[in-house]
């Protein structure tokens, strides 16, 4: 009997148990796929939901830009609000950059966008300055502001000196700054 017993645990048993072992770890080894292949699929939700998201925004942003147009609007927003004895433009430095073009196209293609940098000082009241910042906000298209210093100084009182440095960009197709300069006050 014992040799039957020994027979059937070594021919039998103990195969089936290194089967059962095998299979074992093969089933882990698919939970820890199945795991990751989740783990995957929630990031590829995740980051389709922020492509959308970043669509939407791009849309937005779109709807809000003038096609060539931008520096004249500019100009003609600075105009309406300079228009008045609490607001004076004392100078005004604007300046194109080229962007360069994306990674892959051809040199000789331009950007489709030129960056404006413009420096600018007034003398202006505190509550006019406020307006005219939020104007600026209000443009259809954006503005960056870069810099702001105030001061007050003897020679402007009542007014404030103030210093900006605001950027924007405008689409390569337009006069542009050039075109604007040329304009002679519209």
């Amino acid at each position: 009997m014992a040799i039957a017993v020994w027979i059937f645990n070594h021919f039998y048993f103990t195969p089936q148990i290194r089967k059962i072992k095998t299979l074992k770890a093969e089933l882990k080894a698919a939970d820890l796929k199945s795991d990751e292949s989740l783990l995957v699929t929630k990031g590829v939700e995740t980051l389709e939901a922020e492509i959308l998201r970043q669509d939407e925004a791009l849309k937005r942003l779109s709807e809000r830009t003038l096609r060539g147009e931008e520096f004249r609007t500019f100009l003609r927003h600075l105009a309406k609000e300079s228009d008045s004895s609490q607001m004076k433009v004392v100078s005004l430095t604007p300046q194109e950059e080229n962007l360069p073009p994306p990674e892959g196209k051809k040199e000789k293609s331009a950007s489709q966008y030129k960056r404006v940098t413009v420096q600018m000082v007034l003398y202006s009241t505190y509550a006019k300055l406020g307006n005219y910042l939020r104007g600026i906000e209000e443009l259809p298209f954006l503005i960056n502001v870069d810099n702001i210093q105030i001061e007050k100084a003897e020679e402007t009182r009542p007014l404030l000196k103030v210093s900006i440095g605001l950027s924007m960009y405008i689409t390569g197709e337009s006069e542009g700054v050039k075109g604007a300069r040329g304009q002679g006050g519209q």
